[in-house]
């Protein structure tokens, strides 16, 4: 019995350098996702509406709607979103998933192919739903658990 093959995993990528847009749909396209491209917080908010994403990457520094702005409203529209956050101020911003609603917040560098590859494709095949986060009481303890 045949199975259908997987879909190509589509990935949908927002930054307003041009340059770094182009350098980022080559890799991945190369390793076999299909790529559409942003040049903006606005333009990447319309893709997501009109097409379904399996991951979204985006720059953080953009004119009129930041990424973490991005991500925000990304998560109205689909709360299980896969979002990778990119900044080259990831340490002096103090970004991190905790605070910008990202699934992964990479640092600009020499290392972020690997890392963009490999965030990607973790996230591409993560199945998992995100849960609300929720505090109830551990009655061992007595004291509120986050789960």
């Amino acid at each position: 019995m045949k199975t259908a093959p997987a879909p190509t995993p589509n990935i949908l990528i927002v930054d307003d350098n041009r340059d770094g847009l182009l350098v980022r749909q080559s890799l991945l396209e190369e390793i076999g996702y299909r790529v559409q491209v942003a040049t903006s917080g606005e333009e990447g908010l319309k893709s997501f509406e009109a097409q379904r994403f399996d991951v979204v990457v985006t720059d953080y520094r953009m004119p009129r709607m930041n990424g973490v702005e991005l991500i925000q409203r990304l998560r109205v529209l689909n709360p299980n979103a896969r979002v990778v956050l990119l900044s080259g101020f990831v340490d002096p911003l103090g970004l991190s998933e905790e605070n910008t609603g990202a699934d992964v917040v990479l640092q600009k560098s020499s290392l972020e192919p690997v890392q963009l590859v490999r965030a990607v494709k973790r996230l591409v095949n993560a199945r998992t739903v995100r849960k609300p986060v929720s505090s109830v009481k551990d009655r061992r303890r007595g004291h509120a658990v986050v789960r």
